[in-house]
């Protein structure tokens, strides 16, 4: 689900310098968590949706290369970079697009400045004279936006051959979370989005990528990224799980997106009452399933939602407390919360029911600290001795979305594989700090 990603926390890649490799024509990049300061925020109840850990790629733009750090988001389809001439404060490594001697703004009358459907959230329009460039704009789901024109220049990853490919040029833009800016100008920022679902303008398509997979490893440990090759025969035995295709348009479906049909929820080894046709996309393309990169956790709608939240609060009545504060909703989607000290949470990880999502074919499975994220700056008791912990699966009703949404947090130790070539999405558990160092490309 495409959104602005800049301004949180960030999942990192490192440089070429710290061990990109090639196999068998693919291209490897390293990923890696790390946590960037952020400014207290209003109390918890009245935060908005937003996305706090994102996935990024280290990326060599134009000519000469330019190292820029983008999200990696397989909900959205055009690529984009933050450029130079932005009116908020911005990323130390914007992207210089005078400095490239390859870059090119797309003329407004040319046939790739057209309004394709999906493909760009609105029509793209001409600038204003004497620009003939071609402009546009881009809307997200968290009511943030972005400006600038469709641009093309030569993209490296890893150490495979430069690729032309058209992007975003980003002159301004808007978060609905914080601003126009944020308040950030750090140098970890990402720059830019790289956008890989299955659309038209997307990287993906643009560059002919058949295969990629990742693994997220959890913590600051590295994990990594895999744009085919052989480096995807060393994966460990997968699970497929087909892709949901509906040929006709429908209002609410994302024909672009990765959707997989989810048949069932699990608490520890009983599965949920839930109707099967609560699970699966209604007349209008409303239900289906999504497997986001872009998004940091998992989202139910309303009574998928409702029967997690309470089994999972039955399971745990012995090890948890619940918060009981009607009115607390963290990030404006997550009230299955509790308190408790830090060291009780951590003795009650591995006695947690495991969260299964069984999909067609396959599951993703969530346990121990993936089912819980500690809320930042609230304490709870004397001396504010208990922290809050909320539930890590978000209600899609509250966050406004019509969809069910798998994020990359509970992806965390998962070797996940997108297979274009054959309609499908692979998952098989997986270290993926050995995974790493097995592929060549641990620091």
């Amino acid at each position: 689900m495409p959104r602005i990603l800049l301004l949180c926390l960030f999942l990192l890649a490192h440089a070429a310098a710290d061990g990109e490799a090639r196999f068998g024509g693919g291209v490897l990049l390293p990923l890696r968590v790390q946590a960037a300061s952020l400014a207290p925020q209003a109390p918890a109840n009245k935060l908005r949706f937003r996305h706090d850990v994102s996935l990024t790629v280290s990326v060599a733009v134009g000519t000469p290369p330019q190292n820029v750090t983008m999200v990696l988001d397989t909900g959205s389809e055009l690529s984009w970079l933050l450029c130079n001439g932005t009116g908020a404060p911005r990323p130390a490594a914007a992207f210089d697009a005078p400095a490239s001697s390859t870059y090119a703004a797309v003329h407004c009358r040319s046939p790739e400045c057209q309004w394709r459907g999906r493909d760009l959230p609105v029509p793209p329009f001409c600038a204003a004279p004497p620009s003939d460039s071609c402009r546009v704009s881009l809307a997200y789901a968290d009511a943030s936006s972005a400006d600038g024109v469709l641009a093309a220049d030569a993209f490296l990853l890893g150490g495979a051959p430069p690729v032309a490919a058209l992007f975003g040029c980003i002159t301004s833009y808007y978060s609905a979370t914080g601003g126009g800016s944020n308040g950030t100008d750090s140098s970890d920022a990402a720059t830019g989005l790289l956008g890989m679902n299955r659309g038209s303008l997307s990287f993906v398509t643009q560059t002919d990528t058949r295969r990629f997979a990742y693994c997220i490893a959890p913590g600051d440990g590295p994990g990594l990224l895999v744009l085919g090759g052989d480096g995807l025969a060393l994966a460990p035995p997968l699970n497929y799980t087909p892709l949901v295709e509906i040929p006709q348009q429908l209002p609410y479906f994302d024909r672009v997106a990765y959707s997989v049909q989810l048949e069932g929820i699990r608490v520890g080894a009983a599965l949920l009452p839930i109707p099967k046709s609560v699970l699966a996309p209604d007349h209008t393309g409303a239900g289906q399933t999504m497997v986001d990169s872009g998004t940091q956790f998992t989202f139910l709608l309303g009574d998928a939602y409702a029967a997690l939240k309470a089994e999972f609060a039955n399971r745990t009545r012995a090890l948890l407390a619940p918060l009981g504060e009607p009115g607390f909703v963290f990030q404006g989607a997550f009230d299955a919360c509790f308190r408790a000290p830090e060291a009780r949470v951590a003795a009650a990880l591995p006695r947690l029911p495991e969260v299964g999502l069984v999909l067609r074919g396959a599951e993703v499975a969530v346990a121990g600290e993936r089912l819980l994220y500690r809320v930042p700056w609230e304490r709870r008791g004397e001396g504010g001795a208990e922290a809050v912990w909320c539930l890590t699966f978000g209600s899609s009703d509250m966050a406004g979305m019509s969809a069910y949404v798998i994020g990359h947090h509970h992806q965390q130790n998962v070797w996940v594989e997108y297979d274009l070539q054959n309609g499908r999405v692979g998952f098989a558990p997986a270290r993926c700090d050995l995974a790493t160092v097995r592929l060549g490309s641990g620091a």
